[in-house]
Parts: structure tokens; C-alpha cells; sequence
């Protein structure tokens, strides 16, 4: 019941396929992401992107929640690794996830400096490559991947190790999210590095083929306007950043 009004104040779709229902779990009150995404100690860098990612949107999608185990990969510098610590708690558990080019490329220092803020003293530093991305860790309720997936690809990361790796972290009934910018339909993995986008359908079938199930699409981030010819990474998207067309994907583990 939970999960069909989630579905229904977000305007999501549940796929063709029937939705793997999680193990029954008692009956929790559902968290307050609006108030937890408006807490007033959150940096003003981040309070900037919330317009282009509807965060409240994403966490109650993914149904995160208190206490949870959950992981970040390819957090960068940490802006949804962040959320995820205020949503969980002190309770909770958050595992991040940066390769070692990442960390080289762009995100060492921001990653630290977010890890010494004490809201985030729940989250686990991991410093993996994508392939064995959380070595030793199981029995997550949810694994997110945000804006990335696409960047696995050029990577050459091996992503039915990374996938199988992924889904064996996850305890049953447990969710991986991925989200990310929508390439034109028949490009494939074509733009994956020049216009930083990723069709839609690959990412199914590849997640799919892992043994996860399509538990419920969302158009939280969809842009039908988003003609998808032009480069939606960060470095380069500029004031045209968090208007891309984004697929909103959530697998479960049976």
C-alpha cells in the first residue's frame, strides 16, 4: 500500500512487468523529505541544485528511509551521499562510493570536506572501482547510482560485473535507483561520453539481465522539450544545468 501512494503523489508508472513486492516489514510513518531536504544547515551549493533534482521527490521514490543500510555510487562530492545521511540517521548506515579516477578527477577534495561535516558521520568512505564497487558489503536496502551510469560506459567499466556486484550487496526485496539523462531514442551508448547521456532502454536490459526487476518507472525529472542533442554534463550544461530530460528507473531484487 505504502508503494502504490508513493506512486500516486509522484505520478509514477509501474512497468509491464508485475512488481516484485518487498519482504513484509511492520509499518513505519513515512519521513518528512521536505523537511529533511529544507534543514537549514545545508550548504547553499546545495540548496541550488534541489530545482533541477527534486530531492523530497527522489528519496520518498526510492523509499529511503530511518535506519536504513543504504549506498551512493558514484557519490563525487556528495550531494545526494548528503541526503541520504539525513534520511537514514544516526540509525542508518550510508555507503560511499567513489573510483579512484573520480577521486583524481574532480572530487577529492569537495568528497572530504562533505565527510567532515557531522550530519554525515554515518556515511562509510569507499574507495572502489565500479567493477567491485562495495567489497564486503551486503544486505543493503538500496544501492542509487544518480547521473552516472552513463559515465561507467566510457569508464570501460565492466558493467555486468559491476551490476551482478551490485545485486548481490542488496538484501532480497531490496532497491537499486539509477537515474540519468536521456539520450535520443536508437543512440544507444553513442553520446555516452561526448553529450553525457545514456538511452533509457540499455540501462533496462542491461540491469535486467543482472536479475533485478523493474519495479516502477517516474517522470519526476522527465523534459519532453530536452531535444537531447547537447552535453548534459555538469562542466558543460552551464544554465541549461538540471533541464535534461532524466529517466527515473527503480529495480528491485527479488
Amino acid at each position: 500500500m505504502y508503494a502504490l501512494l508513493i506512486l500516486a503523489v509522484l505520478g509514477c508508472h509501474a512497468p509491464t512487468a508485475a512488481p516484485v513486492s518487498a519482504p513484509a516489514t511492520a509499518a513505519v510513518a513515512a519521513p518528512d523529505y521536505a523537511a529533511i531536504v529544507a534543514a537549514p544547515d545545508r550548504a547553499e551549493a546545495d540548496r541550488a541544485l534541489d530545482d533541477g533534482r527534486h530531492p523530497a521527490q527522489m528519496l520518498a521514490f526510492f523509499g529511503i528511509a530511518p535506519g536504513q543500510r543504504v549506498a551512493e555510487l558514484g557519490a563525487g562530492g556528495g550531494y545526494t551521499a548528503e541526503l541520504l545521511a539525513r534520511t537514514v540517521g544516526p540509525t542508518g548506515v550510508v555507503y560511499g562510493q567513489n573510483s579512484p579516477f573520480i577521486l583524481e578527477r574532480f572530487a577529492e577534495a569537495p568528497w572530504t570536506e562533505r565527510l567532515a561535516k557531522p550530519v554525515n558521520a554515518n556515511v562509510v568512505r569507499v574507495d572502489a572501482p565500479f567493477d567491485a564497487p562495495l567489497p564486503g558489503v551486503t544486505d543493503l536496502d538500496a544501492v542509487l547510482l544518480v547521473l552516472f551510469y552513463h559515465d561507467t560506459v566510457w569508464m570501460e567499466v565492466d558493467r555486468t560485473v559491476m551490476n551482478a556486484a551490485i545485486f548481490a550487496s542488496l538484501k532480497p526485496g531490496g532497491v537499486f535507483g539509477v537515474i540519468d539523462h536521456s539520450a535520443r531514442a536508437g543512440a544507444g551508448l553513442q553520446d555516452v561520453q561526448t553529450l553525457h547521456r545514456i538511452e533509457r532502454a540499455v540501462v533496462e536490459s542491461e540491469v535486467l539481465a543482472a536479475g533485478f526487476v523493474l519495479d516502477a518507472t517516474s517522470d519526476l525529472l522527465a523534459n519532453p522539450d530536452d531535444p537531447r542533442d547537447w552535453n548534459a554534463s555538469p562542466r558543460s550544461a552551464g544554465e541549461a544545468r538540471g533541464t535534461s530530460d532524466r529517466f527515473v528507473l527503480r529495480f528491485r531484487k527479488p
